[in-house]
């Protein structure tokens, strides 16, 4: 039995970090579907950039765009949104089978609006409107501007992906942000059943104290601040609060690892998605790490529910002068700031291939 349907068996969703036209229409995200218990997929404007540039396969829909008036940032939004619609259909057997609980697809708001409570909210209702599929998740970042707009998105009834967390803080401010919205709704008599997700990133933490900690603690740092992340979901996940709000009918957040592909080419491709198996959690890949986890048998021990030796971990981290809490700020500020040269790249793509398929028309 392969790995990925070892990992749903255990009971974590296994989602595509990646979408691309091609992947559409050659069929292999409805084979990803079916042979490798994918249920799920997300997107960041770094993915479209890069789908963007590689391939023609965009190429007729922009001609047509164009011809109707439309550019940069309305145009990559009309394409984006016929990819994730598309997307979410292949994925609404699950939504359907699983009760909502699974099958989501993802489209994040433009990443300039991170710090712009009010941009966000508006630009969260706008998509989720255009795209009308009820298993569409709007991303919104983690940041503290982002927070109000998580509450107001999901006081809406937008189903909300979280993303950019990088702590264990990060992420009890964006529960939070997400059950202010639940109780909202349950105090003004709406239904409180809006989906929502949790994303705290993994691998950056890695990559940014690479050459600064010991031997040992290579690859460790983004396990370890997963652990003490999953021990935090855990208790809120059964505490009073968030049991008063299901019973009223609301769902769980649910707790998503994000960038979970290895950087380090050393690294086990599949170090991040052996170490954080846990039940009730989601784990979204790239294709590689995909194919990679594919080839294998087994998936490990998986995540303790107490988060291991987190702690422990995480002190020998602290002694060789690593400031989780500092760095958890840092990596979310470059995080936002790196989706914004995407978004400013995929733009400028935009810009070219508009130039050359008008002069070309």
């Amino acid at each position: 039995m392969k790995a990925t349907q070892l990992l749903h068996q255990f009971g974590q969703s296994l989602w595509l970090d990646n979408i691309t036209r091609d992947l559409l229409d050659s069929g292999t995200l409805r084979r990803y579907i079916t042979e490798l218990s994918v249920t799920g997929l997300t997107s960041n404007p770094t993915i479209f950039d890069h789908a963007l540039k590689s391939s023609a396969a965009y190429d007729a829909s922009i001609r047509a765009k164009l011809k109707a008036g439309r550019r940069d940032e309305a145009l990559f939004f009309d394409l984006a949104l016929e990819d994730i619609t598309r997307a979410a259909d292949e994925f609404r057997p699950t939504f359907e089978r699983t009760n909502g609980v699974d099958g989501w697809v993802s489209l994040e708001v433009s990443p300039q609006l991170a710090y712009d409570t009010a941009g966000t909210i508006e630009a969260a209702k706008t998509l989720h409107a255009r795209a009308n599929r009820p298993n569409l998740f709007i991303k919104i970042p983690g940041t503290k501007p982002g927070l109000p707009a998580i509450e107001a998105a999901i006081f809406a009834g937008i189903p909300v992906n979280v993303t950019l967390l990088f702590s264990r803080e990060q992420y009890l401010a964006a529960a939070e942000a997400y059950l202010r919205g639940i109780e909202r709704r349950i105090a003004a008599g709406l239904n409180p059943d809006v989906g929502s997700v949790a994303s705290v990133f993994i691998s950056r933490w890695d990559v940014a104290v690479n050459g600064k900690v010991p031997a040992e603690l290579v690859n460790r740092l983004g396990i370890a601040v997963a652990g003490r992340t999953y021990r935090a979901a855990q208790d809120l996940l059964f505490s009073a609060r968030a049991r008063r709000a299901y019973n009223a009918g609301a769902r769980a957040q649910r707790l998503l690892w994000a960038s979970t592909g290895t950087k380090d080419p050393k690294a086990d491709p599949t170090l991040y998605v052996q170490a954080l198996a846990a039940p009730f959690t989601i784990n979204t890949m790239p294709e590689a790490t995909l194919q990679a986890l594919a080839q294998r048998s087994d998936i490990g021990a998986g995540l303790a529910e107490d988060g291991g030796d987190c702690e422990r971990a995480l002190a020998r981290f602290a002694q060789a002068g690593i400031d989780v809490l500092a760095l958890a700020e840092q990596l979310q500020q470059e995080g936002a700031a790196a989706f914004v040269k995407s978004w400013q790249e995929l733009l400028g793509v935009i810009a070219d291939k508009s130039a050359a398929l008008g002069a070309a028309a």
